[in-house]
This record gives C-alpha cells, sequence and structure tokens, in this order.
C-alpha cells in the first residue's frame, strides 16, 4: 500500500506515475458494462502479454488511432496493408501476432453481435451481472480459467487466464482494490 501525492492511500502499483494514479483512481475496477468499451480493453490486455502494463496506458490513445478508435466493424476488415502499417507504427506494440489477434477478435465480436448476442451480456454472464470482490492477491483464478478457455472457444487469441483476470479487473469485474485502498469501498458501491 502506498500513498499518492494526496496522501490518501492506494494500491501499490498505481502510484508509480501520474498517469497510472490517474487510472487508478478514476477508471481501474470500475464495470463496464459497455461491450466495444470491454472488448476494447480485452485486445489492450493481449497486447500487454510480456509488457508492463504502463507501456500500453501510456500508448492507449496511440492504439484507439491506429485501430480505428477500437471500432469493431472497422477492425474486422484491416487487411495485409493494415497489418503493415500497424507494424510501421512505432506509437503501439509492433507484435504482427498481437495486432492479427485483434482483427480476429473483430470479427469474432461482430460474429457474435450478427448473431444476436450481446458481448457485455456474455462477459458478465461469467459473474452473473455483479463484480465480484477480490483479494487483491491472485495472478489467476479458476473463474478467469473458465473464462479464457471459452474466450479461446469462439477463436479470441492472447486471451489465457491470467490476461483475462488483469481484464476482469481492469472492468470491474472483480473489485480487487487493495483492503486499504481508498477505491476499494467507492468501486464496490459501484457494483
Amino acid at each position: 500500500m502506498t500513498n499518492g501525492a494526496d496522501d490518501r492511500p492506494r494500491c501499490s502499483w498505481s502510484t508509480k506515475t501520474a498517469q497510472e494514479c490517474a487510472y487508478h483512481d478514476a477508471e481501474w475496477g470500475v464495470p463496464v458494462r459497455d461491450s466495444r468499451m470491454l472488448w476494447e480493453t480485452l485486445m489492450l490486455e493481449g497486447f500487454q502479454a510480456g509488457l508492463a502494463w504502463s507501456v500500453i496506458l501510456a500508448k492507449r490513445e496511440n492504439f484507439r488511432a491506429a485501430f480505428a478508435g477500437f471500432d469493431p466493424r472497422a477492425v474486422a476488415t484491416f487487411d495485409e496493408r493494415d497489418i503493415e502499417r500497424l507494424l510501421g507504427d512505432a506509437g503501439i506494440v509492433r507484435s504482427r501476432a498481437k495486432i492479427e489477434a485483434t482483427i480476429r477478435g473483430a470479427q469474432i465480436y461482430n460474429a457474435m453481435a450478427d448473431a444476436g448476442e450481446d458481448f457485455a451480456a456474455f462477459c458478465w454472464s461469467f459473474t452473473e451481472g455483479r463484480p465480484l470482490q477480490g483479494e487483491g492477491v491472485h495472478a489467476q483464478t479458476p473463474l478467469s480459467q473458465a473464462i479464457s478457455k471459452e474466450l479461446k472457444r469462439r477463436g479470441f487469441k492472447f486471451t489465457g487466464p491470467t490476461i483475462v483476470y488483469a481484464w476482469m479487473q481492469a472492468v470491474g469485474m472483480v473489485n480487487d482494490h487493495a483492503p486499504e485502498c481508498f477505491r476499494r469501498a467507492e468501486v464496490a458501491a459501484l457494483g
């Protein structure tokens, strides 16, 4: 547990940079019910694989610009020219496998929507529509393993159980703010 510039107790990971602190205080753990935003965050978590979240957070606006605002309809149409453009974009993580996984993820997202399956409803079905109150000590859980398995069954890539758990924390499916963190009770009240 560390205190920020305002001396409020925060999760220890959140006070390394002002950007991480702002993300922690305003976004991390807040329940997200918007399908597109849930998908965007899942894709960004995939880009994080092997990296620190601070790298992705610092490049998030660049990712949004490079991936058409994470509009799944637009991203699903990306072709080899777009992949080459993205591989040349120093503002994002330039990994062919992760770029291709994001394009494929958009296609899967769209197929679900076209079949009448709402991505947000799908995501939140695993927690019966309500945020879980976590302990903040896990890298993965049996639930993240189950969600990972289902995402992979559908064809999503870079959705292993550790990535899925980090995504669950980010989008508020689990409130993993440390017990002493000032945001824990605030986020719990949002559920």
